[in-house]
């Protein structure tokens, strides 16, 4: 069905059928595949959060999906970083302790570069740093692996949508050797519009759970809806996946942020095609299991 095309009556159709269907039987009636296994914020449970080492912990536990969050620095720098502030992950209160609220658009790079992002988390990990955006393609690029890539607080970076895209351009990620290895997301519906309009090939991710309703405008430019997993049921999968994105394909279903073996295989019963969690190996195997 396309979305442009698609009626009320379908899509309660389609979700009415799923409600029927048991659970464990959803995916399998669809295709028989099991969702990817998207490591977030890299393998975030055994490693510190979207740093290099946490890379490189998904990729020994088999996750060939990763995912991150990028942010641009005072200076103009792409840094990859999930809080919009430096305090928790890193040791900028004591580095640089008169400069509360210690955000990240009020540091340099070289600032940034400066700071442990390892040790709160273990004291094997001290002295990670925060990688750039450009050090984190170069070690997803080693690993062979993919990458979602969420545009974080947009609204706080002007520009930051086409920025991203030239520097993942000038990184090799749009030949033929990067081909459906990347998805760029964002809980920005302006900011994802902005990199479908600015290269419609990427594929895009909307984060969050709209309403069926509202699938329709959104499948002109997305080809993901990702919401929290506590908010799924079989029924919403399957009416998102009676929508046409934006390249001739179903849209595609990635919840997050599933951690335990009896979530994933609920989860991968209702139909989903990516499973975002900490924990890729324990995902990994409840879903081979």
């Amino acid at each position: 069905m396309h979305a442009r095309a698609a009626t009320a009556l379908s899509t309660a159709l389609l979700g009415t059928a799923a409600l029927l269907l048991p659970a464990t039987d959803v995916r399998a009636v669809e295709d028989g595949t099991p969702p990817e296994v998207i490591a977030h914020r890299g393998a975030s449970a055994h490693a510190p959060e979207n740093t290099l080492a946490a890379v490189d912990k998904a990729a020994a536990l088999g996750a060939v999906w990763v995912e991150n969050d990028v942010q641009r620095t005072k200076d103009g720098a792409l840094v990859v970083l999930h809080d919009d502030s430096l305090r928790r992950t890193t040791d900028v209160e004591e580095v640089f302790p008169g400069r509360a609220p210690w955000k990240v658009k009020d540091f340099t790079a070289a600032e940034i570069s400066r700071l442990d992002a390892g040790s709160w988390f273990g004291a094997s990990y001290a002295g990670a740093r925060v990688p750039t955006l450009r050090q984190y393609l170069h070690r997803v690029d080693l690993h062979h692996q993919k990458l979602l890539l969420e545009l974080k607080n947009p609204e706080l970076y002007p520009g930051i949508e086409g920025q991203t895209l030239k520097l993942l351009s000038n990184e090799g990620w749009f030949d033929r050797r990067h081909e459906n290895r990347l998805v760029v997301q964002s809980f920005g519906v302006a900011a994802l519009r902005t990199v479908h309009e600015l290269k419609p090939g990427v594929r895009t991710g909307l984060l969050g759970k709209p309403a069926v309703a509202d699938l329709p405008a959104y499948a002109d430019f997305a080809d993901q809806i990702n919401p929290s997993y506590t908010a799924l049921s079989a029924a919403y999968v399957s009416a998102v996946h009676a929508f046409t994105g934006p390249h001739g394909r179903p849209l595609e279903v990635s919840a997050w942020t599933v951690n335990t073996a009896e979530a994933a295989r609920r989860v991968a019963g209702y139909g989903v095609d990516g499973i975002i969690t900490n924990e890729p190996g324990v995902v990994r195997d409840a879903l081979a299991g």
